[in-house]
């Protein structure tokens, strides 16, 4: 007979022995109970309320609580500092000297350079190279702005308005001296900046205008007599007019008279700016006979206005792009703002009394032009000096469009193309500065921020440069910003002198 082997049963299983289900379950069920009993605790805040909790109060600041009692913590001390920050007040004219001595010896720089570089706290200049005067080129820009934002203000602008004519089917364009007045609305999409006034736009509020006065058929002058004296500058090279490089100073023109194909300028600025006028009325359903110049006679009545960006956004766009027609503009409203007349000789005078009364030195100061195509203008970089100093103080906060619209190295303007090789891509961002160029001409002036973050002024001019060496110039420029750019130059007691 077969044995059975002792403690296996046949037929069930021998029943287990340990805890139960129940008893493994209900401890987790426990556990999650009290957890969401705190989560509607904490929601309902019964806790502070009915439970004697003492939580923190989101509302109170958490460094304002006091510690729990009998927690004593140490101090909390401030850090050493990585490196020795470096002292805004001066500039270390050995550490300048060593960051320029190469790049200045470029002999394709020609036999003139000029430079300078000082603190832009001031008073003196770290280090002067070169003899004054520089032919300045579009630096020139720099003065007419700063004169243009503290004669007139940043908030000034300039209207271009449609009066009523001497007969009661006349209506009169006058140039109110918008010197970014725009043929179209610019396109919403666009990124076209800043946001300019248009002559369609006034087309249709003069339509609009004349509809309630029943009014269907027009005749339209222009008056473009804001300005005085000669449209083209005598000390202009005889060639920029009729080569199109600049556009004859008017009151009234669109998209700065350059021909609505893209190339060139229009032969009459005035009368181009009039004919699209009349143009876009056309559009608007009303019947335009004929378009000619004139006058807005005396107690006419305002029909229509459009106003031009404020100067501010102006002068940024002009120093950025390097405007030309722009600025000889601007220079204009000095001289009417300052002198009563709006010409370029008053201008000119308005700039130079502008300047002295915000302690820009002058000495040597020769202006033709608010843009610097003349090869006539002549001054000390001390000048450009002065004037950047001035407009970036705090002192005076009302000229800050001039440091604003300084060309970003390799980034925005008469910049955006350079800075780009090897050898100068260390001023890329750190270099912000007026370009200047004529043929055998080539200048730099703004501000440059030091491998220390120590901000300098800078001006950098090489004015009598061979015409096949026009291109190894400017990049030998660029070379010297940027080597300013990658120098530790700020000095704790400063050099200036």
């Amino acid at each position: 007979m077969a044995r059975r082997e002792t403690g296996h049963t046949t037929g069930s299983r021998r029943p287990r022995t340990g805890p139960g289900a129940v008893a493994l379950t209900l401890p987790v069920l426990l556990v999650l109970a009290l957890l969401a009993l705190a989560v509607v605790a904490d929601d309902r805040r019964w806790g502070p309320t009915h439970l004697g909790w003492r939580g923190g109060d989101p509302a109170v600041d958490p460094a304002a609580v006091a510690l729990p009692a009998g927690l004593d913590l140490p101090e909390v001390a401030d850090p050493p500092p990585v490196a020795e920050p470096a002292a805004p007040d001066g500039v270390d004219l050995a550490a300048v000297r060593k960051a320029l001595a190469r790049p200045l010896r470029d002999a394709d720089l020609g036999p003139h350079v000029v430079a300078a570089v000082a603190s832009l706290d001031g008073p003196g200049i770290a280090l002067q190279r070169g003899r004054d005067p520089l032919v300045p080129a579009s630096t020139t820009k720099l003065l007419t702005a700063t004169a243009a934002l503290a004669a007139l203000g940043p908030d000034a602008t300039f209207e271009t308005t449609v009066v009523t004519g001497d007969a009661s089917d006349q209506v009169v364009l006058v140039g109110g001296g918008d010197p970014l007045l725009a043929a179209e609305p610019a396109d919403p999409e666009g990124d076209v900046w800043p946001v300019r006034a248009d002559v369609a736009t006034l087309a249709a509020e003069t339509a609009a205008a004349l509809r309630e006065r029943g009014v269907r058929r027009v005749q339209v002058r222009y008056d473009d007599s804001l300005f005085a004296g000669p449209a083209v500058n005598p000390r202009w090279e005889p060639s920029y007019v009729p080569d199109q490089v600049v556009t004859p100073t008017s009151a009234l023109w669109v998209d700065g008279g350059r021909d609505p194909s893209g190339w060139g300028r229009v032969g009459d600025a005035p009368r181009a700016a009039a004919t699209t006028f009349a143009d876009a009325l056309r559009d608007e359903g009303v019947r335009v006979s004929r378009v000619r110049a004139g006058r807005a006679p005396e107690g006419s009545e305002q029909l229509a206005a459009v106003s031009s960006p404020p100067l501010d956004q102006v002068v940024q766009w002009l120093v950025d792009v390097s405007d030309n027609e722009t600025t000889e503009v601007v220079l204009r409203h000095v001289g009417l703002a300052v002198v009563g007349e709006g010409s370029t000789r008053a201008g000119l005078d308005a700039v130079r009394t502008v300047l002295a009364d915000l302690g820009v030195d002058e000495t040597g100061l020769e202006l033709h032009d608010g843009s610097g195509l003349s090869r006539d203008n002549g001054f000390a970089a001390r000048t450009l000096v002065d004037v950047l100093r001035v407009a970036a103080s705090d002192d005076h906060p009302e000229l800050r469009a001039v440091i604003e619209g300084l060309p970003v190295a390799g980034f925005t303007g008469s910049l955006a193309a350079r800075f780009s090789e090897d050898a100068s891509d260390g001023g890329l961002g750190r270099v912000r500065a007026k370009t200047g160029t004529l043929t055998g001409v080539h200048a730099l002036a703004g501000l440059v921020t030091g491998a220390d973050g120590v901000p300098m002024v800078v001006v950098l001019a090489a004015d009598r440069v061979a015409a096949d060496k026009s291109l190894d110039a400017r990049a030998a420029l660029d070379r010297a910003a940027a080597a300013l750019a990658t120098c530790a130059c700020g000095s704790a007691t400063g050099s200036d002198g």
